[in-house]
């Protein structure tokens, strides 16, 4: 699955959902930002949507400056990747402190 998402980076086929862009602005991420995290990244959940039934990919990967993003995707019916939605992850001291 990871290959077939890289694939979609790669070619260009993939879309954002309104929630994705959105939260990518909040959290100051740009849209190489994400598809650097989907390039250098690797899935870390597998989920089943509860509406849909469809499956839905967590993956954690580095942005273009080296932060964590997260994203959350699918593959649409289609074969295009459809992002969910991104988050710039935390580390672990900095929710600490």
């Amino acid at each position: 699955m990871l290959k077939r998402f890289r694939d979609n980076i790669r070619w260009r086929q993939y879309v954002m959902t309104i929630h994705a862009e959105e939260e990518m602005d909040d959290d100051r991420l740009s849209i190489f930002d994400v598809e650097s995290a989907i390039l250098t990244g690797r899935i870390i959940e597998r989920q089943r949507d509860r509406k849909t039934r469809e499956w839905k990919y967590v993956l954690s990967g580095g942005a273009i400056d080296g932060a964590r993003v997260g994203v959350v995707g699918k593959l649409s019916p289609s074969g295009s990747l459809v992002i969910l939605t991104t988050y710039r992850e935390q580390r672990w001291h900095e929710d600490r402190v």
